[in-house]
């Protein structure tokens, strides 16, 4: 525990997805612009914008954000991260088979670390989870910490399998049917699992399992398998949205406008907006 609280965290932002779901864009969907910033005369504020602004409320300033090639418009608008008031820097690759593949590149540059994974096309607006997360993170022995919001769409999601205490006992990847109830949307994790998922990357490119897709919870479930040890943290009593699908697209830009439209009918508290009575008749 003292040893994990004097580690930097940093930020892996995994960008290399294709966005087939909901193209054709304009930009890349990282940088599609959803809402309005009012601390910038109330310009067009892209979704990444909310997730640096949630990492920097936790004190992270540093992230590497992994590109595929061609998605050169996400650091000609980001560039070195002076909107958010963090320090970006871009890993490249030429393709990536899913997001674990993704997070490796990082690798080299974060395996002595505290990692904090953010996905820029998910929209929260709970503000402090990651504060969340790296507390439980630092104050326990754990491994992973996750956060954990309400899902409403079970299909599409890692459903979480949790005990009372926080300790997650299984992660079931896209049920068709399932009576749980969160999915994750943020993580910490500290160099155990960092190392953890790069050797468990490394066999996956060699084994006879790889023209299945490697997710996330993959690593995790099996992580648990091995011992690690993975706890959870409910973060929001919202579901994420997920920005990269139509439907999710149009729920997130229409509350964004709805809040920018009528200010006044909306308190906000912290780590969440809340709408007022007058809203809900």
């Amino acid at each position: 525990m003292d040893q994990e609280a004097g580690r930097e965290i940093v930020g892996v932002i995994p960008a290399a997805g294709v966005g087939s779901r909901i193209g054709p864009l304009p930009c890349s969907k990282e940088i599609y612009p959803i809402g309005f910033d009012p601390c910038r005369e109330g310009r067009p504020k892209a979704v990444s914008h909310y997730l640096l602004e949630k990492m920097h409320a936790a004190g992270i300033q540093k992230a590497y954000i992994v590109l595929r090639a061609g998605k050169w418009d996400i650091p000609a608008y980001l560039m070195s991260g002076r909107i958010p008031g963090m320090h970006l820097a871009y890993l490249i690759l030429d393709a990536s088979g899913s997001v674990p593949f993704t997070i490796d590149q990082a690798y080299p540059f974060i395996q002595e670390n505290i990692v904090a994974l953010g996905f820029p096309d998910i929209y929260f607006e709970s503000a402090d989870v990651y504060v969340k997360i790296i507390e439980r993170l630092k104050n326990t022995s754990c491994d992973v910490v996750l956060g954990l919001f309400p899902s409403d769409r079970p299909d599409k999601a890692d459903m979480i399998d949790i005990d009372p205490q926080g300790k997650i006992k299984n992660i079931i990847i896209k049920p068709k049917e399932t009576d749980l109830l969160f999915t994750w949307g943020v993580a910490v994790w500290n160099p155990v699992f960092t190392k953890f998922m790069h050797r468990k990357v490394m066999e996956w490119k060699t084994s006879c399992e790889q023209r299945k897709e490697l997710f996330v919870g993959d690593v995790i479930r099996a992580a648990i398998d091995e011992g690690l040890k993975v706890d959870a943290v409910n973060v929001s009593d919202q579901p994420y949205r997920d920005i990269g699908t139509p439907d999710d697209l149009f729920r997130a830009a229409k509350r964004l406008m709805d809040q920018a439209e009528h200010p006044d009918k909306w308190l906000t508290t912290p780590g969440r907006r809340v709408q007022t009575q007058s809203k809900q008749k």
